[in-house]
């Protein structure tokens, strides 16, 4: 993400923004009607080392920061919005991700091989196992977003997520942070995370299919180690696919736009106003 660039993400009840520097801005809506906000810095570990802004190898950088700083702020927000009489503490949140790690592994790892043991093609040609195998874990991965989106909690975090969205394109077209202005913008964005993982879906088949097709074991831990290059790729997909408008952009980015319609809603004005807090809190001429 260049310097100028934002990035950010949906939390409980509210919005977190940050820069490629490690400045970053949480604005929580509170029960009370207010909205709080948190302003930091903290040099990320690109903006630190050399290293690390290497082609590829940024992509796995940039996925452990984005994973720790977002431990981090859905900490804040559930306390902010929780009032008073809600403390989370660290290790509460630390064992929901935890929980939630394991439940991916199932539902992205053990289940796909459970199907193909099902469907007898558990013992098929390696190349033609991980092609099935990938579909499996992308229809897995669409029909888990599509479902949750029904939840009501779900549905008011996914309006906060069309909300960072806006907020990030109206300071991108240069136009003042205002809720009329930002409200006009699309809720979709080209950079989401969740264009993210549907490409690192995408790109892990393409990857796996050349380590063969060893036992459920080995094949585990080979996708584990694999992970890192995975999303290094992922991520370089993505930042071509959002250089331009192009035709070959647009199929890049087709699919991860498709999928927003799920993980994204249209806000309210007071969401909105949330989302314009965090941004202009490290964009404050924006």
């Amino acid at each position: 993400m260049p310097e100028k660039a934002i990035g950010g993400q949906a939390v409980m009840e509210g919005v977190l923004m940050r820069r490629a520097s490690g400045e970053q801005a949480i604005a929580v809506r509170r029960p009370d009607g207010t909205c709080s906000v948190r302003h930091q810095s903290a040099a990320s570990l690109a903006s630190r080392y050399a290293v690390f802004r290497l082609p590829v190898i940024r992509g796995g950088v940039a996925l452990v920061d984005t994973l720790t700083v977002g431990i981090d702020a859905l900490l804040y927000s559930a306390n902010e919005s929780g009032g008073e009489e809600v403390e989370l503490s660290k290790g509460a949140v630390g064992f929901a991700v935890f929980l939630g790690l394991a439940l991916a592994v199932g539902l992205f790892m053990l289940l796909p091989t459970v199907l193909l043991r099902l469907f007898g093609l558990i013992d098929a040609q390696p190349l033609v196992a991980n092609l099935v195998e990938g579909a499996i874990r992308l229809s897995i991965f669409t029909i888990y977003i599509a479902a949750v989106s029904y939840m009501p909690d779900m549905r008011r975090f996914f309006q906060y997520h069309g909300a960072e969205h806006k907020a990030i394109n109206c300071f991108e077209a240069g136009q003042e942070l205002t809720i009329e202005n930002v409200r006009r913008h699309s809720r979709f964005h080209a950079r989401c995370g969740t264009s993210f993982l549907l490409v690192v879906m995408l790109t892990s088949v393409l990857v796996f299919s050349f380590f063969g097709w060893p036992n459920v074991w080995v094949r585990m831990a080979t996708r584990l180690l694999l992970l890192p290059l995975v999303a290094g790729l992922a991520y370089e997909i993505i930042k071509l696919s959002a250089r331009g408008r192009g035709a070959w952009q647009c199929v890049l980015t087709a699919p991860g736009m498709a999928l927003q319609r799920a993980t994204t809603r249209e806000p309210d004005d007071g969401q909105i106003e949330v989302a314009i807090a965090a941004l202009q809190a490290i964009s404050p001429n924006g």
